[in-house]
């Protein structure tokens, strides 16, 4: 369909950005880290930078989320009458859910849900930066399941979550369990990558 020419998806694409930008402002979120500075990544966890960066350890979760997307919409094209769905429209649609998540993992009641059930005891919230490079990297997701087989992007999603656990005793896996039906024993368990309190 021209209406989703590659132009005009970059076009609604950028719009997409700047609405999301806006509303993460009007929500009270910071531009960028109020630590003042602009860093490509953020390798403490439990930092304040954490979620202020450009990128940080859950931006691969947001990569995953992209080649889940993908798929997800991928199916859903083949169930609608051909070229009902093409990849501009579906790239939108994930776009569209992807900020539809950012909006609310920055709302009062999942940053408080985070903070009570997860190790993300200081979380207060993205970033505008940080939130619209999660964005991106859905988008880079995307664009990264459309290129590769199946069977390679499953590998690459099975290694970015096994790389995370291995690292940060977290991941995609991890965070969506322990915000929807907490576990104390993988609680317990995370907390020992945590440096002590001062």
């Amino acid at each position: 369909m021209a209406v989703f020419s590659p132009r005009n998806t970059a076009i609604a694409a950028l719009v997409l950005l700047a609405a999301t930008a806006a509303t993460l402002l009007a929500m009270g979120r910071v531009p960028i880290c109020t630590c003042g500075e602009i860093k490509l990544f953020a390798p403490e966890v439990y930092s304040p930078d954490n979620s202020q960066q450009i990128a940080d350890w859950y931006t691969p979760s947001h990569v995953i989320h992209g080649f889940l997307f993908y798929g997800a919409t991928f199916l859903l094209a083949r169930l609608l009458p051909a070229g009902w769905m093409p990849v501009g429209a579906r790239l939108l649609l994930a776009m569209l859910v992807e900020i539809g998540w950012e909006l609310l993992e920055n709302s009062p009641i999942i940053i408080d849900r985070y903070r009570a059930q997860t190790i993300a005891l200081d979380y207060y919230g993205d970033s505008v930066l940080n939130s619209i490079c999660d964005v991106l990297a859905m988008m880079i997701g995307f664009w990264i399941a459309r290129r590769l087989p199946v069977l390679a992007t499953v590998a690459l999603g099975i290694g970015l979550e096994i790389l995370c656990l291995v690292v940060i005793r977290d991941n995609l896996t991890l965070n969506v369990l322990m915000l929807v039906h907490p576990v104390q024993a993988v609680l317990d368990w995370q907390k020992g990558a945590m440096p002590p309190a001062p």
